[in-house]
C-alpha cells in the first residue's frame, strides 16, 4: 500500500487518539499505520481521519499528523462506502450504457444517487440490470486509485464528457484537482473511497427520476438512481422495510384518502388547496398554538401579504435571498412583491412607536402566509411547497433579556413539541457563506446560543454554515413514529436586521440604544408541520386533532333517529359528529374504519331503549363496550381537553 518517495524525504510521524505515536518511512499511507498496529484493524478499516479531514487509506502521508482509523462502527464511514457505492453504480451504467453522460454522484443523508444524461428515461428493469452489473463490479474487487491531475490533464482526461469539462471550469485557479480509478471507471472527485469495491457488499437500487442539471430547470433533464447501501445487511433490511412503512404513510396518498387536501396546476404548483377536514385540522393546531402563545406572553398581530420591495432591499433579503423571491409587480410605479418573510412587518409595527427599556420584551406572533420560489423539481406535496402559512414570532429584547428569552422559547418549544407526541434533537447552526455582520458579531452570537443550551445541560450538533443570513440559530429536528427526522422549530438569534432597520430603545439612562431581536417558529410551515403530521401518525390522529372524532352509526333505519340524538348531544359537548345512516352496517364501518375515526358509536335497539351507546376505538377491531351516552360524552370531550395521545384502553393507538 506504500508509495515510493525520496530516499532524503522525513519519515511519517502519526499521532494516534490515545497519544501514542507511530513512525513509518516516508511516503507511508494511512493504510500502513493501520496495519502497523494490527491485521484485524488493517483488515476493519474502512478510511481515516487525518488532522481533522476524512482521507482514503491509499493516501500518502507528510510529517506529523494526528490520525485515527475509521471502521464501520464509526458513523462517518458509512458516507465514505455510499460515495464509493455511486462509483460502483456508475460503473455498471457506463458497462451497460457506454454513451452514459456522468453528472454527479454524492452520498446523501439516507444513501447515494448518480446523475446521469441519457436518451430514455431509465425503468425498473434497467435498475435490476445495473444491480446485477454492480454485483459483478464488486465481485472483481477493483482498487479505488486517486491521483492528482493537471487541469491540462483533466480537460484531456474528460474531453468526451461536457458535463464534467463544465464542473472542471469552476474550479479556482488553486484547487487541488483529483480523479478516481475503479477498473475501467474514471471519475473527477475529491474523494474519499473505501479501498475497493469488494468492501461494497450490502446495496439497493432504491429509484430513478428525473432531475435539472445543476438544479436548474433551464438546463437538460437528466436521470437521476436513488440507492442505498449498509456495512450490515440487517442494517439494509431495516432500512428498506422502513422505507416501505414510509411509502403507507405518504401524506400525499392519505391526504388524498382522507380528503384534507389536494393540489391543481391551475392554481399554481406548491400552492396547497385545504379541504374541510384538512381545514379542522389546522384550526385545531393554530387554536392550541394560539392559547399557547398567548400564554407566554406573546402578542398577535398581522401583516399584508404583498408590501413594498423597499422593504426587502432594507432587510438585505434583495441583497441575499433574491433567488428563493417572487417577482416584482409595478403599481403606481413602485414595485411590490408577495413577502418571503414576516420579520420585515414586524419590525415596521415596532417602529411604529417610541419604546422605553420598560417596555421590552416585546414578543409579536402572527401565522402569516409567505411565499417563495422553490424550483418545480424540489416541490413535494405539503413537505414542499410556494405558499406556505407561517407560525413566526419576534422577541425585541435587550441584550441583558436575551438569554432568558432563548430559555423562554426552549420552554415553549419543550411544551409544544411534547403534546403532539414528537422527540427531538437539537442543532446549532453557525455562520452561512453568504452572511451579514462581523465575525466578532457572529462569534457572540453563537456564544450566547450554546451557552444558554451548555447551561440547561441539553445536548445538542453543530451544523456548520447552516444558520440564516442575519445571524446563528437553533433547529429543532422532530423524529417520527419511524424514526425520520423533520425539521420543526427554529430561534434565530439576530444583530443585523436590527442595525439595518436602525431600531432603537430608550434606556435607563435616557440614551438611545439598539434591542436585540428573535426570531423564531413552532411548527414552521404550517404545511409542511401538517404534511409530517400526516405521515407520523399515519393519518390515524389523536382525537383532538381527527377532523372527526366520532361516527354514529345506527344499526338500521329504525334507530336512525335516536342515532340523531346522540349525534346532537355530542355536537353540543363540542365534539366532532356524524351520522352515518346509508348503506349496509358492515359498509359503513369499514368506511369509517379507513376514514380513521377513532370512536364508532353503534346504536341499535338495546341502544335506543336504555340510552347507551356500544362503542368501538380505533384500533381496538371487533370489540364493543356498552356505555351511558353522557359517560361516553365525557370520555370523549376528557380526551379532547387534555390532548391526549391515544385514543384510550389498551387497544388504542395514537
Amino acid at each position: 500500500m506504500s508509495s515510493e518517495s525520496s530516499p532524503d524525504a522525513a519519515p511519517v510521524r502519526a499521532i494516534l487518539p490515545d497519544g501514542s505515536a507511530r513512525e513509518l518511512p516516508a511516503g507511508s499511507t494511512a493504510g500502513d499505520v493501520a496495519a502497523s498496529i494490527g491485521p484485524g484493524l488493517a483488515k476493519a478499516a474502512v478510511a481515516a481521519v487525518v488532522d481533522g479531514e476524512i482521507v482514503d487509506l491509499m493516501r500518502p502521508l507528510e510529517g506529523e499528523v494526528q490520525l485515527s482509523i475509521l471502521t464501520d462502527r464509526d458513523p462517518r464511514a458509512l458516507e465514505v462506502l455510499r460515495h464509493s457505492a455511486a462509483h460502483v453504480l456508475a460503473t455498471a451504467v457506463r458497462a451497460v450504457r457506454p454513451g452514459a453522460g456522468i453528472g454527479f454522484g454524492p452520498a446523501i443523508e439516507e444513501g447515494f444517487y448518480y446523475d446521469f444524461e441519457v436518451d430514455e428515461p431509465f425503468t425498473p428493469e434497467d435498475l435490476a440490470t445495473f444491480e446485477a452489473e454492480m454485483a459483478r463490479v464488486i465481485e472483481e474487487d477493483q482498487p479505488f486509485e486517486r491521483r492528482r491531475v493537471t487541469r491540462e490533464e483533466a480537460r484531456e482526461l474528460f474531453s468526451d464528457d461536457p458535463l464534467k469539462l463544465e464542473r472542471l471550469e469552476e474550479f479556482d485557479e488553486d484547487e487541488v484537482i483529483t480523479v478516481y480509478q475503479n477498473g475501467p471507471f474514471l471519475d473527477l472527485c475529491r474523494g474519499p473511497h473505501v479501498p475497493s469495491t469488494g468492501r461494497l457488499a450490502n446495496y439497493r437500487l432504491l429509484s430513478a427520476a428525473g432531475a435539472y442539471w445543476r438544479g436548474d430547470e433551464r438546463r437538460q433533464m437528466l436521470q437521476r438512481i436513488y440507492g442505498t447501501a449498509f456495512f450490515k445487511q440487517k442494517d439494509l433490511d431495516t432500512h428498506l422495510d422502513r422505507l416501505e412503512e414510509a411509502k403507507k404513510r405518504d401524506h400525499r396518498t392519505i391526504g388524498r384518502e382522507l380528503g384534507l387536501f389536494s393540489t391543481d396546476q391551475r392554481v399554481g404548483a406548491g400552492m396547497i388547496l385545504w379541504h374541510p377536514r384538512g381545514a379542522v385540522l389546522r384550526m385545531e393546531i393554530e387554536n392550541y398554538e394560539r392559547e399557547l402563545i398567548l400564554r407566554h406572553g406573546y402578542d398577535l398581530v398581522y401583516t399584508p401579504h404583498v408590501v413594498s420591495e423597499r422593504l426587502f432591499e432594507i432587510s438585505g433579503h434583495l441583497e441575499n435571498f433574491a433567488e428563493n423571491m417572487f417577482g416584482a409587480m409595478e403599481v403606481e410605479g413602485a414595485r411590490y412583491r408577495p413577502k418571503p418573510m414576516n420579520c420585515p412587518g414586524h419590525i415596521a409595527i415596532y417602529q411604529a412607536g417610541l419604546h422605553s427599556y420598560r417596555d421590552l420584551p416585546i414578543r409579536m406572533a402572527e401565522f402569516g402566509t409567505v411565499y417563495r420560489y422553490e424550483r418545480s423539481g424540489v416541490l413535494h406535496g405539503m413537505l414542499r411547497v410556494r405558499g406556505f402559512t407561517q407560525d413566526d414570532a419576534h422577541v425585541f429584547c435587550t441584550g441583558d433579556q436575551v438569554a432568558g428569552e432563548i430559555e423562554r422559547l426552549l420552554d415553549l418549544v419543550d411544551e409544544m413539541l411534547g403534546t403532539f407526541g414528537y422527540p427531538y434533537t437539537i442543532e446549532l447552526a453557525t455562520r452561512p457563506e453568504k452572511a451579514l455582520g462581523t465575525d466578532e458579531e457572529w462569534d457572540d452570537a453563537i456564544k450566547v446560543l450554546a451557552d444558554t443550551l451548555d447551561a440547561r445541560g441539553v445536548a445538542y450538533d453543530i451544523d456548520e454554515g447552516g444558520g440564516a443570513f442575519y445571524g446563528p440559530k437553533l433547529d429543532f429536528k422532530l423524529i417520527d413514529a419511524i424514526g425520520r427526522k423533520w425539521q420543526g422549530p427554529t430561534v434565530q438569534l439576530d444583530f443585523n436586521l436590527p442595525e439595518r432597520f436602525g431600531l432603537e430603545y430608550v434606556g435607563e439612562d435616557n440614551e438611545r440604544h439598539r434591542p436585540f431581536m428573535l426570531h423564531r417558529v413552532l411548527v414552521g410551515s404550517m404545511e409542511r408541520f401538517v404534511g409530517g403530521l400526516i405521515e407520523h401518525y399515519a393519518g390515524a390522529f389523536p382525537v383532538w386533532l381527527a377532523p372527526e372524532q366520532v361516527r354514529v352509526l345506527p344499526v338500521s333505519e329504525q334507530w336512525a333517529e335516536s342515532a340523531g340524538e346522540l349525534v346532537d348531544m355530542l355536537k353540543s359537548r363540542g365534539i366532532r359528529a356524524e351520522l352515518s345512516d346509508r348503506e349496509t352496517l358492515g359498509y359503513r364501518i369499514r368506511d369509517a374504519e379507513m376514514m380513521k375515526v377513532p370512536y364508532m358509536a353503534v346504536v341499535g335497539e338495546r341502544e335506543a331503549e336504555a340510552g347507551t351507546v356500544a362503542v368501538r376505538r380505533r384500533g381496538g377491531g371487533r370489540k364493543q363496550e356498552v356505555m351511558d351516552r353522557g359517560v361516553f360524552a365525557d370520555l370523549v370531550r376528557e380526551k379532547i381537553d387534555s390532548r391526549a395521545l391515544e385514543v384510550g384502553g389498551s387497544e388504542g393507538e395514537a
